[in-house]
């Protein structure tokens, strides 16, 4: 059963797909998912599994989250999350390898996006700019952003400049084109946010017709072990 994966983002590089096109692939490195412990529905209110991946030193986890590592029997472990599952799925059932993947199905890729730090209106927002010469001096400036006294304030949404990248982003129906098992890797059709060495969650598409994903999980969360900690 699919039910995800938590990776490391390689890099990316190019395949050759049945037809022989030549297709950009990205690779992620998604071996050594552990199973931290299950969530049942009659105690937390929902079925789910939590899951951690790539080591971490025990100076730098929380306190309780080193004691679900401890409780579990596990090393610290940098990513955790959870992942949703039917009421009826057994832990027997529950494959955290590459293999519940196959060539051919679509998933959705989540990572964080590169920060790009504070930027212009034609960068962040594609604002096509102002005029280049005459006399202009706002070239790249955005122009008017609202009215006078009506209505006397700027709506909603207005495209201003501000912090571009850093943000949890969402790459949906990418295909696998290959499953190495001997590597524990994927290769997925396409970009998935985030640099190189940025990890990211592998999870059945969701809204891609007869996806595997449609009707038995939902999107990974962070644990409530890290939610709590960040506050």
């Amino acid at each position: 059963m699919s039910i995800g994966l938590l990776g490391q983002k390689i890099g990316m590089t190019s395949v050759y797909d049945a037809r022989g096109r030549l297709c950009p692939v990205t690779v992620i490195a998604a071996g050594d998912n552990v199973l931290l412990r299950c969530l049942a529905a009659k105690n937390e209110g929902y079925s789910a599994v939590q899951v951690g991946f790539g080591a971490q030193k025990e100076s730098r986890v929380t306190k309780p989250l080193l004691g679900e590592f401890k409780k579990a029997g596990v090393e610290p472990k940098r990513f955790v999350r959870e992942f949703r599952l039917p009421s009826d799925v057994s832990e027997g059932e529950i494959n955290l390898s590459v293999t519940q993947f196959e060539p051919g199905d679509y998933v959705d890729v989540i990572g964080r996006s590169k920060g790009k730090g504070f930027q212009g209106v034609m960068k962040k927002h594609n604002f096509h700019g102002q005029g280049a010469s005459h006399g202009s001096k706002t070239h790249r400036r955005p122009g008017a952003i609202g009215n006078r006294s009506t209505p006397g304030r700027i709506w909603k949404n207005m495209g201003m400049p501000g912090h571009l990248g850093d943000e949890r982003v969402t790459v949906q129906n990418l295909q696998v084109m290959q499953v190495r098992e001997a590597e524990k890797m994927l290769l997925i059709s396409g970009a998935v946010p985030g640099a190189n060495g940025s990890y990211v969650v592998v999870r059945p598409a969701l809204k891609k017709a007869g996806g595997k994903g449609a009707a038995t999980t939902g999107a990974a969360t962070p644990s409530p072990q890290q939610g709590a900690a960040k506050k």
